[in-house]
C-alpha cells in the first residue's frame, strides 16, 4: 500500500513541531471551522467531534491523503476550559488551577483518503499544578503564552515552571499523544515509519 501524504488540520506551532520531531513533516492545513458551533458537557466527546470537524473541514482540498485533526480542552472540578478569551480570563483560571489537577483531553481524529476510513480517539492525561503567587500568576499571563493554549499554559514553555508532576501520555499535553498515533497509524495498517522523510 502506496504511503498517502500526512496532513495536518491544525495551525498549531506544538502540534507540528511534535509531529516532526518524530520524522513526520506534514502538509499544514488548518481548518479554520468555528469551534463554537459544538457546544457539549462531556469531553472526551467534545474534543473528539472537533478533531473530526477540523480535519473534515479540508478534506475537499485532497484526493488521496492521511488527514490529522486535533483538539484539547482541560477540565478542572468538572469544568470545561479551552483557550481563554484576554488576560483577565487566564489570570482567573490560574488562580482556580494553581495547586490543584487537571485532566487534559485530546481528540485525535486520522481520515484516510486511500482506504475511506476514519479514526476517532481520545487521550487524557492528568496535570498537577504548583501552588503560584499572585505575583507569578500575572507575570506567566503576561507573557502571553497562556492566551494561545488550551487551559491556559504551554508545557513546552514558560508553563513548564508551574506543572508538579504528570499521570500519563506527556505529548498529549502539548497537542497530540504520539504514542496515540502511532497506534492509530498501525489500526490503519500503515508503519510510522513510512512517513518519514
Amino acid at each position: 500500500m502506496k504511503t498517502p501524504q500526512f496532513v495536518l488540520a491544525s495551525a498549531s506551532p506544538a502540534r507540528l513541531r511534535l509531529l516532526q520531531t518524530v520524522g513526520i513533516t506534514p502538509i499544514v492545513k488548518p481548518s479554520d471551522f468555528d469551534e463554537s458551533q459544538i457546544q457539549l458537557s462531556e469531553p472526551a466527546q467534545l474534543v473528539q467531534i472537533l478533531a473530526q470537524r477540523k480535519a473534515e473541514t479540508v478534506v475537499s482540498q485532497f484526493e488521496s491523503a492521511l488527514i490529522m485533526g486535533c483538539d484539547s480542552v482541560l477540565v478542572v472540578n468538572g469544568e470545561i476550559y479551552g483557550k481563554p478569551a484576554d488576560a483577565t480570563e487566564a489570570i482567573a483560571r490560574w488562580h482556580l488551577m494553581q495547586g490543584k489537577f487537571g485532566d487534559l483531553y485530546t481528540g485525535h481524529v486520522l481520515i484516510d483518503l486511500c482506504q475511506n476510513r476514519t479514526l476517532v480517539k481520545c487521550q487524557v492525561t492528568r496535570v498537577y499544578f504548583a501552588k503560584m503567587s499572585d505575583r507569578t500568576i500575572q507575570a506567566y499571563v503576561a507573557t502571553g503564552e497562556p492566551l494561545k493554549c488550551a487551559g491556559a499554559f504551554a508545557l513546552e514553555g514558560f508553563g513548564s515552571l508551574f506543572v508538579e508532576k504528570i499521570a500519563g501520555c506527556h505529548s498529549n499535553v502539548i497537542g497530540l499523544s504520539l504514542p496515540l498515533l502511532r497506534q492509530m497509524l498501525e489500526d490503519l495498517e500503515y508503519d510510522v515509519t513510512d512517513f518519514w522523510k
